[in-house]
């Protein structure tokens, strides 16, 4: 797995923007984190070694984690990232966004029905960003599509929508930070349940800081937060 910048910086549109791991560690920097910038690393898909291999190897790539892939200030931008994303069909690129509704902006003209190489996931907090966002999600023209609940804040009903077979699969997660909002690991496993009954694939990424299990509260340190998810074991394949 690698994970691709072509741009940095953005602007909290939602709930989940709260706590932004990206700001925070922005923060420490003294980084104005609302400033978006193009960086060194916007053309790193296409980018060659001296014997002529691609610098990145075949395998996934998460782009722009520390910016949104549709933020207005990238518009004049996008379409080269998407040429960089047809050129590397070996790679497989994972969008993830909160503006899924900006999605048409500077599509490229080949767009079509999606290109394989292309998952867009979109990340939903809460009731109220699901019922905007997935909506969305579903009419446009994406071959790969994913749900991601990350920081999932309260209980999220979805089924209706996996309903449709076009969701390949969800994630959910808590939030880390210090400041981090409680998860209770009954929304995840309720999220779960709605995946098992409609065949959609299931992974719980982590605990996040702030996690309830049973009516008890646990304060996890960030560098668990991944393994406590895995030892659940509760991903569905």
């Amino acid at each position: 797995m690698s994970i691709w910048n072509p741009w940095h910086g953005c602007h909290k549109i939602s709930e989940g923007c709260l706590n932004c791991y990206m700001f925070r560690r922005d923060a420490m920097y003294d980084k104005d984190s609302t400033v978006v910038t193009k960086t060194a690393n916007f053309n790193a898909p296409v980018k060659r070694k001296r014997d002529g291999s691609y610098a990145i190897p075949s395998g996934v790539v998460y782009a722009c984690m520390t910016s949104d892939f549709f933020i207005e200030e990238a518009d004049d931008w996008r379409l080269d990232a998407w040429r960089f994303i047809r050129e590397r069909s070996d790679l497989h690129f994972v969008i993830i966004t909160k503006r899924i509704h900006r999605f048409e902006v500077s599509l490229p003209d080949d767009w079509g029905d999606g290109y394989n190489n292309v998952t867009v996931c979109a990340t939903c907090e809460n009731q109220r960003r699901a019922d905007e966002r997935i909506p969305l999600l579903l009419s446009f023209p994406i071959k790969h599509r994913k749900i991601a609940h990350e920081p999932m804040l309260e209980r999220i009903d979805i089924e209706r929508y996996l309903e449709s077979g076009l969701i390949e699969e969800v994630t959910c997660g808590g939030e880390s930070g210090d400041a981090a909002r409680p998860c209770c690991y009954d929304w995840i496993l309720d999220v779960r349940e709605q995946c098992r009954k409609t065949g959609t694939s299931f992974h719980f990424h982590q605990t996040g800081a702030n996690f309830i299990k049973n009516g008890r509260r646990y304060l996890i340190p960030r560098k668990k937060q991944m393994s406590q998810a895995r030892k659940a074991n509760i991903d569905i394949r």
